[in-house]
């Protein structure tokens, strides 16, 4: 443990900011010595979607929990740690405050630094723990339950936004049409295995593109025709094949994420795109983004399944980068449910 302090700058790292309670101890921005995440996905199965709060209760009972087994298997304590990262914002803000004060908590008895975490700059950032050789410029697409965005992530600290969704995120979509079509929750893991077994080309749904050459995304109109085309299948008495509808839904929504982030690749130019969020597990985005990808010649960047989900690994890997430009917060450090990147 004494030569491991020694020689590597570590970050304690906590991530609250929806469903997931997460605990991480990460060195030199980029070395994961413990990862620890409680999901609540079991909790809130029933109710079909995050309520928030419940999140924030369990986070309050889990959170010590977690931290404890978190320093525990990286085999360090708090007096060995640097800097304390913590998600700011966006979020639910109850849940954000939970892991706030926890953060604040931390930095005050270890006397150590505090940084503030934007949740997106965490999911950008899962891909340098993925991925060692990967350093900015590059475009991202971040894909989850509640963003949609194209990022020119043009320096670790640095961000241009170059398109976003205009109403639903592509991760809210997927819960929304799961939940009518009975699959459960969480949607987007229930579509793309419903998807597995049905076809895509059985109802062609309208790929929204926008204006010409806009960046912008827009989900409610697909999401709109999904429960219209329902609705008439109802109304007429017709089956309904879920995997089917799962399908063709899926494709529509990957086409338009796909064409989009290209656009965005050839708008910024190099040979590098970056894909991170939750929706970033998704199979068939994985593929076709690395079919386009190849084409172009264009190395396609994505984290692990794992790094794909809330985790405070990736916000222990943002805030090292923060800390190095000496972006750095204090004890009024709030939480910010709408937090502007």
């Amino acid at each position: 443990m004494e030569s491991l302090k020694k020689n590597k700058f570590i970050t304690l790292a906590i991530e609250t900011s929806c469903d997931e309670t997460s605990v991480a101890l990460v060195a030199d921005g980029r070395e994961v010595l413990s990862n620890v995440i409680s999901s609540q996905i079991e909790v809130h199965r029933v109710f079909g979607g995050v309520v928030p709060e419940v999140a924030s209760r369990h986070h309050l009972n889990n959170l010590s929990i977690v931290y404890e087994k978190a320093v525990r298997e990286a085999g360090v304590s708090l007096k060995d740690v640097d800097l304390i990262g913590v998600t700011a914002g966006p979020g639910l803000v109850g849940a954000l405050l939970i892991g706030i004060a926890a953060a604040k908590a931390f930095a005050y008895a270890a006397g150590k630094p505090l940084a503030g975490v934007h949740h997106i700059k965490g999911h950008i950032s899962a891909n340098y723990i993925e991925h060692r050789d990967l350093a900015p410029p590059f475009p991202a697409l971040v894909v989850s339950g509640g963003h949609t965005h194209l990022i020119h992530v043009k320096g670790y600290n640095e961000y241009e936004i170059l398109g976003r969704t205009r109403d639903d995120a592509a991760g809210e979509a997927f819960d929304k049409v799961a939940r009518v079509l009975g699959l459960g929750y969480p949607g987007g893991p229930q579509i793309d295995e419903a998807a597995k077994g049905g076809n895509p080309h059985s109802v062609e749904f309208k790929r929204v593109m926008l204006e010409k050459d806009s960046l912008d995304f827009s989900f409610s109109g697909l999401k709109t025709g999904v429960l219209n085309y329902l609705n008439a299948k109802k109304q007429k008495g017709e089956e309904i094949i879920a995997a089917d509808v799962a399908a063709a839904f899926q494709l529509a929504v990957v086409e338009v994420l796909v064409a989009k982030a290209m656009a965005a690749a050839a708008v910024t130019g190099g040979n590098k795109l970056v894909l991170a969020g939750g929706v970033a597990a998704n199979s068939l985005l994985r593929s076709m983004l690395k079919k386009n990808c190849g084409k172009a010649g264009i190395d396609l960047y994505c984290p692990s399944p794992l790094l794909c989900t809330d985790n405070a690994a990736m916000i222990g890997c943002a805030a090292y980068y923060q800390y190095r430009e000496g972006l750095v917060d204090d004890m009024t450090l709030d939480a910010y449910p709408q937090m502007a990147l």
